[in-house]
Order: C-alpha cells, then structure tokens, then sequence
C-alpha cells in the first residue's frame, strides 16, 4: 500500500503513465480511478482513497500501469486436496460497464489454443503456489499484441461459470462438492478444450436508457425462453418483488451453440421470447448490443461498452 501522495508520485514516476490506483481492500469496480498524468494523480488517489474509505472501512491504496484498450479473459480452475490443479478454459469478460460485467463468453475469439495453453498454465501455477483447492478463477488482462498481466484470483464461483459449463459439459457445482467431500479429480478434468460457442447475459432490474436507474417493484408475469441451447438461472417468478435492499441482478440467460454466430442467433430469437411484466430490466440493451456490428464481429475492449454508452451509439 501507498503510505502517502508523494510515494504514489515516486511509483508512477517508475512504472510510467498511464497508472491505476486501486483500492487495497477493493472489489466491483470502487475504489478505481486512471490516471495520466500527474495531476490526474493527485485528484485520482484522493478520490479512490475516499472512496474506499466509505466502501470497504480501509482506504489504503496501491498503483498498477495502465494497460491501454485491453481484454479482460479468466481462467476457470479447479483444485483438488491431492494437488491436482487443472484449467477448464478461458472465458471473454471484456464486455463491462464501470467494471461490471455484462456480457460473457466462452471461449475468446481472441484467445488461440497456444494461448489458451499459457494462460492456463499461469493460471494453475498461481493456484498450486498457494496450495488451492476448490473452483476458482483468475483473471488477466490481454494486450493487443498478446501479452496477459494477472489482475487477481476470485477464489469461488462466478456469476458466469455457466458458460464454462456448456462448453466443457462439466458441472462446476458437483466438482465442489465432491472436492470438498476428499474425491480426487478425474480424468474428464484433463486436457479439457471447448465445444462450441457459449454466451450469458445478466438480466438486471434497471433501466440502461436512464442512467441504469434501479427498477424495483413486482414482477407482475414472467416467460423465461427455452429450447435447444438455451439455459435459465434464475431467483425469481412471477409475484417477486424486486427490493431496492439488495442486487438489482435477478437472472442469467446462457445460450450455446456449434460456433458465436448460431450462439448470437439462439441469444436473439431467447431474447424475443422473454417476458418480464412489471419492472423495467436492461433487456433493451442486449437488443442494441445484439444489432451493433462491432459486437457481432467482437471487436472490443473492456471500456468498449462505456465508450459506445457515452457517445449514444447503442439506441433503444
């Protein structure tokens, strides 16, 4: 952690701008603010150290180079308590808003299997370094020219290991639990690559043509899609009522399909099919990202959503 403003001043001065500054204790994005310069600095660490003050009791704060336009792509691994680690694959998170992410997908189109291999590797190599067992996840940073930089490791299950699990054919909840109960890892573990195109939207009670304002209320009726390749995780039904106490995130919709283009087909005609009566959800913006040509050929970044946002290129 940075003691004060003029060690921050030093460490960005050695690592070179642009710089992050990142709250110690952070986590969904807070605490976060770019810097290019240095009096960006001094008004950025001031903020994120105020913010995570207010968020998570610990302002503490520490510097990272900024990494221009990057992918964000993890790692899912699993870890047994006879030290066998392996990787399920990577999964495509660059589709975020404010850090948050909105969309993913397995596998990248970005990511080769020589680079799936390396990252991989790391992947399980951090987790053995620490003796880890159980499902977790690390995440990295992928540059333009190939170059990964490790972010952290979520040690537990993510909101979108599902598409992880269309590819692989593996249950990720039934591997905890085996693990926990002793059982060793089996050879379906092994060697394991993708089948297929996977794609998972998170489905939340707010507007996202108004500033993502929350939408809570009571979900008056509700028709989740079905058919082949088309999955539901989902906490509610018709008759809940949303609170504005808790995440405004009420379901996952996962598609999958024998490549992205019939996965994209099969998360459209999902989409049409949805129904939720009573509150407003960010359906709207699946639709727009859906007609946008740089989403269908995945051309983005992860501040790609944020930039199209702010510009109003993704109309309702």
């Amino acid at each position: 952690a940075l003691a004060d403003f003029a060690a921050a001043r030093a460490c960005a001065a050695e690592i070179g701008y642009p710089v992050i500054i990142k709250a110690s204790a952070g986590g969904g994005g807070k605490g976060m603010r770019v810097a290019h310069d240095e009096s960006e600095l001094a008004e950025g660490y001031r903020l994120a150290r105020a913010e995570a003050g207010s968020s998570f009791g610990d302002d503490s704060a520490f510097l990272e180079k900024f990494v221009l336009r990057p992918r964000h792509i993890e790692i899912q691994i699993l870890g047994d308590q006879h030290g066998k680690v392996v990787s399920l694959g990577e999964r495509e998170c660059s589709l975020q808003r404010r850090h948050q992410k909105v969309v993913e997908e397995a596998p990248s189109t970005v990511v080769s299997p020589e680079l799936r291999r390396r990252m991989g590797a790391a992947a399980v190599a951090a987790a053995r370094a620490v003796g880890y067992t159980n499902a977790g996840t690390c995440e990295f940073l992928l540059d333009a020219a190939g170059n990964f930089y490790f972010l952290e490791m979520n040690t537990r299950l993510q909101v979108e290991h599902p598409v992880t699990e269309m590819v692989t054919g593996l249950d990720i909840v039934i591997a905890q639990l085996a693990i926990a109960q002793g059982e060793p890892l089996g050879p379906e573990f092994d060697e394991v690559e993708p089948r297929g195109h996977a794609i998972e939207v998170r489905l939340y009670a707010e507007d996202p043509f108004r500033k993502f304002a929350p939408s809570p209320g009571k979900i008056q009726w509700l028709r989740l899609p079905q058919g082949p390749g088309v999955r539901n995780d989902s906490g509610v039904f018709g008759g809940s009522e949303i609170s504005i106490h808790y995440d405004p995130m009420i379901a996952k919709l996962i598609v999958w399909g024998r490549d992205r283009e019939e996965s994209l087909r099969r998360l459209a005609r999902a989409i049409d099919e949805l129904r939720i009566v009573g509150i407003r959800t960010n359906v709207p913006l699946f639709q727009a990202l859906l007609a946008d040509a740089d989403f269908r050929a995945a051309r983005f970044d992860i501040h790609w959503l944020d930039r199209k946002l702010e510009s109003g290129e993704l109309a309702p």
